[in-house]
């Protein structure tokens, strides 16, 4: 049977696995892995999208530096109406869930973890805190990105770094989810910025 890289990447997700880009070499000798999560479905402004504003960026990230993609991706799909995952989502941050994700990944080998999400009323969904407080980030590297419909980081980073008080949180960064959707040029050359500045490549 012959499979596309696209389809490979799509059911790779959709089971919750992890993989590699590695062809390419990063500048330096770390080891880096990219956890994500990316929504599909309606979108405000966008219609209906088949791949996610984050996932753009997520595998950008991971071919420019050769990282391991994780999809953070739930047990319980959130729904493709925006109108109705904009409820749980509400519902959700109210009460602090941490929904369940599919599959794991062990973090423990690797020096630099990208942590991209949406942003959803001013922070990332709660299933982010669920990977987030399921492994011990100490002594690690978090590099912080999101896609958003105006709001940037939104002050996750510093979220981010109250979760994983022990990890030292590098600069972050954001880009539109319309700019991630529509502009792949702008997003990789945005993206291949931050990369240079963190000395990744």
């Amino acid at each position: 049977m012959n499979i596309t890289r696209r389809k490979f990447v799509k059911l790779a997700g959709t089971a919750g696995l992890l993989f590699s880009f590695g062809k390419v070499q990063a500048a330096s000798n770390e080891k880096i892995l990219i956890a994500y999560y990316s929504r599909t479905g309606e979108e405000y402004g966008l219609g209906n999208i088949t791949k996610g504003n984050t996932a753009i960026v997520a595998e950008i990230i991971a071919q420019k530096t050769g990282g391991d993609l994780f999809e953070i991706k739930p047990v319980t799909p959130y729904p493709d109406s925006y109108e109705e995952c904009k409820k749980i989502a509400s519902r959700e941050k109210a009460t602090k869930a941490r929904p369940p994700f599919v599959g794991s990944v062990d973090i423990s080998g690797y020096d630099t973890i990208f942590i991209g999400y949406p942003i959803w009323y001013g922070d990332a969904p709660q299933i982010v805190y669920t990977f987030l407080e399921g492994s011990d980030f100490s002594g690690k590297k978090i590099v912080p990105f999101c896609t958003h419909g105006g709001s940037g980081l939104s002050s996750t980073d510093q979220t981010i770094s109250l979760t994983c008080p022990n990890a030292k949180i590098l600069q972050g960064f954001e880009i539109r989810g319309a700019t991630a959707q529509n502009n792949f040029a702008q997003t990789e050359t945005r993206v291949v910025e931050h990369l240079k500045k963190l000395g990744l490549i």
